[in-house]
C-alpha cells in the first residue's frame, strides 16, 4: 500500500507548508475573520448610520406612542360624556 517515504514526507511538506500560511497575514485574516474582529473601515461607518437611523426610528416610535396614548384618552372621555348625557327616545 504504502510504497516508501513518499506519502509521509507529502503529509509532512504540506503541514509545513499549512503552518507557514496560516501563521502569515491570511492567518491573522482568517483568525479576526473567525472571531468577529473583521471590520473594514466602510464597515464601522455602515454599522454607525444604521445605529444613528435605528435611534431616529425609536424616537419616531415614541412620537407615535405618545399621539396613540392621547387619541385613546380622547375617545375615553367622548365615551365618558356619551354615557353622561340623556338619551333622546319616545319613552
Amino acid at each position: 500500500m504504502f510504497h516508501g517515504p513518499e506519502v509521509p514526507m507529502s503529509i509532512l511538506f504540506l503541514c509545513v507548508g499549512a503552518v507557514f500560511v496560516l501563521r502569515g497575514p491570511f492567518g491573522r485574516a482568517l483568525a479576526d475573520r473567525i472571531a468577529g474582529r473583521a471590520r473594514t473601515g466602510a464597515e464601522d461607518q455602515d454599522v454607525q448610520e444604521l445605529r444613528g437611523e435605528v435611534d431616529d426610528l425609536r424616537h419616531q416610535l415614541g412620537e407615535v406612542q405618545e399621539r396613540l396614548d392621547f387619541a385613546e384618552r380622547l375617545l375615553a372621555r367622548q365615551d365618558e360624556r356619551a354615557g353622561a348625557l340623556p338619551k333622546r327616545g319616545n319613552e
